[in-house]
């Protein structure tokens, strides 16, 4: 089974308050005479479901070109957890003896993503260094970010980067289960940036 967990990108999808929305334009068009169409589009590094760079919130942090594969690519597990405003320790499962080294979040609390949720499942501080001290090369979660909206000083950011285990946000887990699969959430080499849209897929 072979489940798509990015969203789709389009004019009119939702980004962070402030941010650069998603345009798109066609630059040559075949039926204007042109050999072949092609296409622009701008956005923020943020969009869709993303990988966040050390860089993004961590003074000195490696840009997102120079992140290693390995923790975009193998085995995952996916639990549910509840939609509340800060997940706590307690409800996280109890890690297994045989956990695979990312783990995803599911938590429902995003289900228009071309609307920005007024209120969204983030992390605490609590659970972000039990996260870290887990060992994990990866954390995702299907919201736009692992701080709530209103935080200022992004403990949960700095909790998960400091412990080298890299961010991934806006995932769409709606429709997957619970359970262990293949992860596969290759980001873009883009040099000197703070992140980048991925396209990601489970393979279980």
């Amino acid at each position: 089974m072979l489940y798509d967990i990015s969203p789709l990108l389009h004019p009119g999808m939702a980004v962070w308050p402030g941010d650069v929305p998603f345009t798109q334009e066609r630059t040559a068009e075949m039926a204007a005479g042109a050999a072949a169409n092609v296409s622009a589009f701008r956005t923020t590094t943020h969009a869709g479901c993303h990988v966040d760079a050390p860089l993004h919130t961590e003074a000195g942090g490696s840009d997102i070109a120079s992140l290693g594969l390995a923790p975009f690519l193998g085995l995952c597990r996916v639990v549910e957890v509840p939609a509340v405003a800060l997940l706590l320790p307690e409800h996280l499962p109890a890690p297994e003896p045989d956990d695979p080294p990312r783990l995803l979040l599911k938590t429902g609390s995003w289900p228009d993503r071309d609307r920005f949720p007024a209120t969204f499942t983030a992390l605490s501080p609590e659970v972000a260094r039990e996260l870290a001290a887990r060992g994990l090369l990866l954390v995702g979660l299907d919201t736009p970010s692992v701080d709530p909206a209103e935080s200022a000083d992004l403990p949960a950011h700095h909790a998960l980067a400091g412990a080298g285990i890299v961010i991934l946000e806006g995932a769409v887990l709606d429709a997957v289960p619970p359970g262990r699969y293949e992860l596969i959430a290759l980001p873009l080499k883009l040099a000197g940036l703070d992140a980048s849209p991925v396209r990601a897929v489970l393979v279980g």
